[in-house]
């Protein structure tokens, strides 16, 4: 979790920026704020990149990608960053809204005809369901914006979330109730960025994981991105560890959500949460959004589509504020976390993006919060006037 510590130095940079230049960051400053958090066995390791849109001007690793094996974590290091593949499936089927090939406000049903018989969960007690029909279709923008009423997953998804093909994912949605009016409320969805990648694979008409491969991963120099890392890729990802308390030790643990090995064949893309990538491939994601779509003169989506991806779409008057595709802060930034504690952060006023990888299992007691405060905090003090 070492991970967790540069990744959050990369955010701190951003805080403390709101409120002046910071002076060069001493590596040997930093390494005292970390050393502590790995002593403890908070964190085993992590990356942290920042970038603006020229190129990284930070990009640091601290710790072990794995402790019992004293494998250092390295800049290029693997990583399963889960749902920070939601923005990327997101931008690549807004590279097919701005060929004219799907529409953000189109019925899903009009690209995948099995959603054309939807109902919605009205009255659930113990023994009955009542069921009536939405007063609307779910559309593309709403599937993108976890306002589909669409739940998280359907019962097929067991027990991983990789097993199935996409056509067969959807139609399992597609005949579950939606659990709200489309439009009405936010529930975080897969199910529903699964469906975008469903819709991808029928418009282009090529695999989804080819489409995402083809028109943004090479295009935008993403080496490492994939659904499926090959044995050397494998042996640079980064171990996941969830903290034992009991005995003070960081416990090794697989990726529950995915069926190992990991680079064999049969496993499936899942659009909402499956791609493996590094801070490095990460960062060029970001960069593509701070050009707004383009990197110099590779441009992957229009500026309508980016300005999209950061524009509020859930409704006002609930908590959650989401674009398509990202998370919206509440300081202006918006970007996207992961089920590891992986994430990046784009600040369009700064011009900068930060990309921090960690390999945290350990859910809602990842132990980053307390790092995450030392690192702002030793930011702060060597704030410039």
């Amino acid at each position: 979790m070492a991970t967790v510590i540069l990744a959050v130095v990369a955010h701190a940079l951003w805080l403390s920026a709101s409120c002046g230049a910071l002076a060069v960051v001493n590596p040997d400053g930093l390494d005292a704020v970390i050393n502590p958090w790995l002593g403890q066995r908070m964190l085993a390791g992590a990356v942290v990149l920042v970038t603006d849109r020229d190129g990284a001007v930070i990009h640091e690793a601290a710790g072990f990608a794995d402790i019992a094996a004293g494998r250092k974590m390295a800049p290029d290091s693997l990583f399963w960053i889960a749902s920070l593949s939601k923005p990327m499936t997101a931008a690549a089927i807004l590279i097919l809204v701005d060929e004219g090939r799907v529409r953000l406000d189109e019925p899903v049903a009009t690209y995948l005809p099995e959603f054309g018989d939807l109902w919605l969960e009205a009255e659930t007690a113990a023994d009955r369901m009542v069921l009536v029909r939405p007063a609307r279709p779910i559309t593309v923008r709403d599937i993108l914006s976890h306002t589909s009423g669409l739940p998280f997953k359907s019962d097929v998804e067991e027990p991983t979330l990789d097993l199935l093909p996409l056509a067969t994912m959807t139609r399992s949605y597609a005949s579950l109730p939606l659990l709200f009016e489309p439009g009405t409320r936010y529930e975080y969805s897969n199910a529903g960025i699964n469906t975008a990648g469903r819709i991808i694979e029928v418009v282009a008409g090529m695999p989804y994981e080819d489409f995402m491969a083809e028109r943004l991963f090479k295009p935008l120099g993403m080496n490492d991105t994939t659904f499926r890392p090959t044995a050397a890729q494998c042996a640079r990802l980064a171990t996941s560890y969830v903290r034992d308390e009991s005995r003070n030790a960081l416990v090794p643990v697989h990726i529950s959500q995915l069926r190992y090995p990991l680079d064999a064949p049969d496993r499936r893309p899942m659009p909402g949460g499956g791609l493996f990538s590094t801070a490095a491939d990460c960062g060029r994601f970001c960069r593509m959004l701070l050009g707004e779509g383009a990197i110099g003169p590779t441009r992957i989506l229009s500026e309508a589509s980016v300005q999209e991806m950061r524009r509020r779409q859930t409704p006002q008057g609930v908590k959650e504020a989401y674009g398509l595709g990202c998370q919206l802060h509440g300081d202006g930034t918006y970007g996207h976390g992961g089920a590891f504690a992986t994430e990046f952060t784009i600040d369009d006023a700064r011009g900068r993006a930060t990309v921090w990888l960690v390999q945290d299992a350990g859910g809602p007691k990842q132990t980053s919060g307390g790092c995450r405060d030392d690192v702002r905090q030793w930011l702060d003090d060597r704030r410039r006037p």
